[in-house]
């Protein structure tokens, strides 16, 4: 456990301090990786990665413009943090242009291969195979599309040459990156995975898993990106990388063939919208089930005004819990690949809809029987059905960064290869670790999120844009597979209702629960809070853990002045650019963000 919990003395400094610097930032133009807030005014990069974060803020300080650090900070995430995201996975980006003043949504999540069947993750009997077996198969194996759409967001927004945003992460993969504790405690964690295919060579060598502080080479991948370089997208989806992912990808039992990757295709897309308290709320459409269920928790809470009660108030925890449920049961019932059912995504978020579902909220008691919703019948007026699943799955992670420039732009971006390391399959010669998205589906098949041949699974990622006034206030964004949802919610509380600095809603403690009566949480959490929640019938974790590890940024309307801050669950690391402008540097009207330089 790395998060620390908030003292009674950190708490009162921090009550004195707040009206005048309640956090102090990295300076912008000392290029100090190790600090986790920062501001700037001609660009911020946050990442969960001191060196990605400082080949973020090269690009922008050499010319570069929001995608161009973002495309160099992906190629150096899968580098340094290579159980978490990288080429062999997928993502969803969510780009705002300054010139346009429009938001898109490059969505690169996994295909299923052609191969693919509704039946292939039950055993002979008909029940779901165990997660922790079929998620190392190659069944689970989805089909990349990361370099896919970093390629098309290149070709629409960049303005250096892919092959030099490339660059800083092939000699970061040649020479050696040190290996932090988060990087250390996921090779020890996974060492009997890693140990059946080709990554044992680079994350365990002579057997033994790399340790913090080691150097971590990785000369395939380094291998692997000059060709990219050298030769573009194709040699991924249609040359010789495609052909040594199908065949890798068959070895371990999979159906996956080249022209799977031939064929891979991406969308582009639009974001959902939801207003919340005078904010303009945009995030992700399906096959992410994360923008809808944000926004449908949001608009659970409104009626019951969350600030009445105290940040960590007893009221607050149960309001959380109880939106949780009946979101996550519509989320379960009724999400899926948009490009194979029809979702209510109108029903959904109807206000009379959003009524009859916050009705069932009690302020003296949880719910201890909630069930699916009917929003078709705010939709369209068809009968609702949907298929029960109750297949426990590990919660899987990722990484989230977002990266603004001096013109306005900006990008919010979660990537993955799901759980740590993916499948711990590892392409032999090329380096790449392999996602195992396609577990996402439901096992069990007949319902919304079915495994269909080219169809892609639901996501919980969740990157998310808050405006004011029709300009950018806010990105958020987070790891932590059904757990992303609740990270970035709260985290949008924290800063709305709470009235909480950038840095502090995102150490605030947090909870999940996407079912009744378990509640997943994080320490801090008071003693006296959960004593009471077990009393309304809710069930405490025994211990708690960590939730999440959001990377946020902040605008300020009045000077343009970005804040970044991140998550300290990992070495996450912000940086501004750009020295700061003269003023009280206060985030915005509320006084949210202040810092000096």
């Amino acid at each position: 456990m790395r998060r620390i919990g908030i003292s009674i003395l950190s708490l009162l400094l921090a009550i004195i301090l707040v009206p005048v610097f309640p956090q102090t930032f990295a300076s912008a133009d000392k290029f100090n990786p190790t600090n986790e807030t920062a501001v700037g005014k001609d660009g911020m990069v946050v990442t969960a990665h001191p060196e990605a974060s400082k080949i973020g803020a090269k690009v922008l300080q050499t010319g570069g413009n929001a995608m161009d650090a973002a495309i160099a900070v992906q190629f150096a995430l899968n580098v340094t943090e290579p159980m978490m995201s990288g080429i062999g996975g997928g993502g969803f980006m969510m780009v705002y242009d300054a010139k346009t003043k429009d938001i898109s949504i490059i969505n690169s999540r996994e295909r299923a291969p052609a191969g693919a069947t509704p039946d292939m993750f039950l055993d002979e009997n008909g029940k779901p195979i165990p997660f922790a077996k079929r998620h190392t198969h190659g069944n689970a194996v989805g089909v990349p599309g990361t370099l896919a759409g970093l390629y098309e967001a290149h070709e629409k927004w960049g303005t250096k040459k892919f092959h030099q945003l490339i660059q800083p992460s092939i000699k970061l993969a040649d020479k050696g990156v040190k290996v932090n504790w988060v990087l250390a405690d996921a090779i020890k964690d996974n060492k009997n995975k890693l140990a059946k295919s080709a990554a044992k060579d680079v994350f365990l060598p002579n057997g033994e898993p790399l340790k913090e502080g080691d150097i971590l080479v990785q000369k395939d991948l380094a291998r692997t990106f000059k060709l990219i370089q050298k030769q573009g997208p194709d040699v991924f989806y249609h040359g010789e990388v495609a052909q040594a992912i199908a065949g890798t990808v068959q070895d371990f039992g999979g159906s996956m063939t080249a022209d799977d990757l031939k064929n891979y295709r991406l969308t582009v897309d639009k974001p959902l919208y939801s207003e919340y308290k005078g904010y303009e709320v945009a995030s992700m459409p399906p096959p992410s089930s994360g923008g809808l269920t944000v926004l449908q928790i949001l608009k659970l809470l409104e009626p019951f005004n969350i600030s009445q009660y105290g940040i960590q108030s007893p009221e607050k925890y149960h309001l959380l819990a109880e939106a949780m449920h009946l979101a996550y049961a519509d989320r379960g019932a009724y999400m899926g690949d948009p490009e194979f059912i029809e979702i209510p995504v109108k029903g959904l978020l109807h206000p009379d809809y959003i009524a009859e579902r916050s009705s069932l909220i009690r302020m003296d008691q949880a719910n201890p029987n909630v069930q699916p919703g009917d929003p078709w019948a705010y939709e369209d007026g068809r009968a609702a059905s949907y298929v029960e699943q109750n297949d426990e799955k590990a919660i899987g992670q990722t990484t989230h960064f977002t990266v603004a420039d001096k013109w306005g732009n900006i990008v919010t971006y979660t990537t993955t290869i799901e759980q740590l390391f993916g499948t711990g399959i590892m392409v032999p010669g090329y380096g790449i670790m392999l996602n195992n998205e396609l577990t996402d589906f439901d096992a069990v098949p007949g319902g919304s999120n079915e495994v269909q041949p080219n169809k892609r699974p639901l996501s919980s990622m969740s990157p998310t844009m808050l405006l004011k006034d029709g300009e950018p206030f806010m990105t958020v964004g987070s790891p932590g597979g059904p757990t992303i949802i609740t990270s970035v919610l709260q985290t949008i509380l924290n800063v709305v209702d709470y009235d909480m600095d950038l840095k502090s809603a995102i150490e605030e403690p947090r909870i999940y629960s996407n079912q009744y009566p378990n509640i997943r949480w994080e320490p801090g959490v008071p003693d006296i809070a959960r004593a009471r929640l077990a009393q309304m019938g809710h069930r405490w974790d025994a211990v708690p853990g960590e939730i999440g590890n959001v990377q946020a940024l902040m605008v300020d309307p009045e000077t343009g002045l970005y804040y970044g801050a991140a998550d300290s669950s990992r070495e996450g690391s912000a940086i501004g650019l750009g020295k700061k402008k003269k003023g009280n540097g206060k985030g915005h009207d509320k006084g949210k963000g202040n810092g000096n330089n």
